[in-house]
């Protein structure tokens, strides 16, 4: 019903052979993806200290840069400046977005078994939900 495939595979000749392409352990993966997830907190949180200074904000705008530099082999992450700002953001839309991000570097960093950004990650994911909801968690 179907002819058989008569020539090579493109991919294979196009690549030449394996060793031609770059290959990345999972650990790899998960420091680059890691990364990705703790840079854009890290943008978050600078529009968010913009918005509403605080003290708790800029300690944690540290150590996420921190684990970014340590997650990128040195190479430190682009900040935010209160200058970049196109429109009036909206704090609680932040926070809400903050606390994804936190979720999902958290997930990748217990994929990764890396302790410190995990306590980090739960850390500001609590925060954000205080932020949002700051009489839920009082009446605890």
């Amino acid at each position: 019903m179907y002819e058989p495939i008569r020539t090579k595979s493109v991919h294979t000749t196009m690549a030449g052979t394996s060793e031609d392409v770059p290959r990345r352990s999972r650990e790899d993966e998960l420091d680059i993806q890691l990364a990705g997830h703790l840079g854009a907190l890290l943008a978050v949180t600078d529009e968010l200290r913009a918005v509403a200074p605080s003290s708790d904000l800029n300690t944690a705008a540290e150590r996420l840069s921190e684990q970014v530099t340590r997650l990128r082999g040195g190479r430190t992450p682009a900040r935010a400046s209160a200058t970049t700002q196109s429109r009036e953001p909206d704090a609680a839309a932040l926070h809400r977005r903050a606390h994804a991000l936190s979720g999902r570097a958290l997930v990748v960093a217990a994929s990764r078994a890396d302790t410190a950004v995990a306590i980090l990650a739960a850390e500001r994911m609590d925060a954000h939900s205080a932020a949002l909801h700051p009489r839920e968690l009082a009446s605890r």
